[in-house]
């Protein structure tokens, strides 16, 4: 049994991330109501609001008239999920790496960075497989975004990382380029190798938005923000879970950092 997974990173915030909090609570509100409803209505709900990419390329009208302009379903897909792992995977990688980049940004280039990302990680996925009828849905996009853009700002900052090999159990730290590194590269992979046919995880759509938050990055940080931050912690450090506990003292202390005067931007 092997099981490798992202628990939190050493990079501290200095303010509250309330957009990452409001998205992933969005998200959860959405997704707790597709449970009260049944499977037809869930496929319903994901035809009418899901990017379904005949339809937003117009290679496709439905014989039913959609519920909103398909233009619109670019946003609205990124808030519906198909099941518990779905939703888990997307919040958790969200919270560990959309707060260091909400702390970057301000709030209000975040959520552009966000968006935007979600956008072009749609009309990536559309472009692959422009005839398809097969609605996409999921944040995974648009945090493709944020993960780029993480790359970018704080590639050598550790996320610990939960390893489970058969009877072996650690927490390890391991450097963000890496773990992100890795990440992307099985994307690329999966995408080109992947049917195209074949209605499944929308490999495209990671690509196309982890590009973009790379790009964005670059166009909306505040200047006097460096790429490739130094790291605050030591990498490749294995001890056991019981010995890992935020707040213990094997995360520093958040500081005030030589960007944090601009709270009078009106971006931030």
């Amino acid at each position: 049994m092997l099981l490798a997974l992202p628990v939190y990173d050493d990079n501290p915030a200095v303010r509250a991330p309330i957009v990452t909090i409001g998205l992933i609570g969005l998200c959860t509100i959405v997704f707790l109501f597709q449970l009260t409803q049944d499977d037809d209505a869930v496929d319903r709900i994901a035809q009418a609001y899901g990017m379904v990419p005949a339809v937003v390329l117009g290679a496709h009208v439905p014989r039913n008239s959609t519920t909103i302009a398909p233009w619109l379903t670019l946003i609205t897909s990124m808030f519906l999920h198909s099941g518990w792992l779905h939703i888990g995977g997307n919040m958790l990688f969200l919270w560990i790496f959309g707060n260091n980049i909400e702390d970057v940004l301000g709030p209000v280039r975040f959520l552009l960075l966000y968006l935007l990302s979600g956008i072009a990680a749609a009309l990536s996925q559309a472009f692959s497989d422009p005839t398809s009828v097969a609605p996409m849905i999921g944040a995974s996009g648009a945090i493709a975004g944020v993960l780029g853009a993480y790359l970018l700002i704080y590639p050598r900052a550790n996320v610990h990382v939960f390893l489970w090999i058969v009877i072996f159990v650690r927490m390890i730290t391991i450097p963000a380029w890496i773990v992100l590194g890795v990440w992307f590269g099985l994307q690329l992979l999966s995408g080109l190798v992947a049917d195209p046919d074949d209605a499944g995880v929308a490999f495209w759509a990671h690509v196309g938005g982890f590009a973009a938050g790379a790009i964005l990055i670059l166009l909306l940080k505040p200047r006097g923000v460096a790429l490739w931050q130094e790291p605050t912690t030591a990498a490749f450090v294995a001890v056991p879970p019981a010995r890992f506990r935020r707040g213990s003292g094997s995360v520093p202390e958040a500081g005030e950092r030589p960007f944090r005067n601009r709270w009078n931007d009106p971006w931030a």
